[in-house]
């Protein structure tokens, strides 16, 4: 198969054979750390709590970003923040095929002093977006250092995703 018929075939798929396609597997959203709820539905949308970089109960990397975590370990876990948010799509009752768009994204980098580059960093997660989604992948976007994020985490990103009614 060239490439071009890979691509297309690629094209073709589902957002959940996509996933599969590129070896990601969703887990079950991740329970709350705090008093709070993981998502609220209000009307098509989904809004997420903050998705940390957790897999399997632990976090990818600690720290600050420039100043322990390098720019490809906060890349990876900008991805896997988003793997958690749509970890609240079947949460909130839905499947990745009633999704309608990936509305809006905010990223959160706990960035050392004199970083900049926390655009960079939330590519991590907005690639990932369009892999799975597509052009209802593309999304607007805000990517804010911070001081710190909860339990030394480098990134946090929450989400709004617009989903069709089943």
């Amino acid at each position: 198969m060239s490439d071009d018929e890979a691509a297309r075939a690629f094209n073709e798929l589902s957002p959940s054979e996509r996933l599969a396609a590129l070896g990601v597997i969703v887990p079950d959203a991740p329970r709350p750390a705090a008093s709070y709820v993981g998502h609220v539905i209000s009307g098509a949308l989904i809004y997420t709590a903050g998705q940390l970089p957790l897999l399997d109960g632990r976090l990818l990397a600690e720290g600050l970003v420039g100043d322990g975590v390098d720019m490809t370990s906060a890349a990876r876990c900008a991805r896997q923040c988003a793997i958690n948010v749509l970890a609240q799509v079947p949460a909130a009752g839905h499947r990745m095929e009633d999704v309608r768009r990936i509305v809006k994204l905010t990223v959160y980098v706990a960035s050392a002093a004199g970083f900049t580059e926390q655009h960079l960093v939330a590519n991590g997660a907005s690639e990932l977006f369009g892999e799975v989604f597509g052009e209802i992948g593309s999304h607007a976007r805000s990517a804010v250092g911070v001081a710190a994020l909860p339990l030394n985490s480098p990134v946090e990103i929450e989400a709004v995703i617009e989903v069709g009614h089943r």
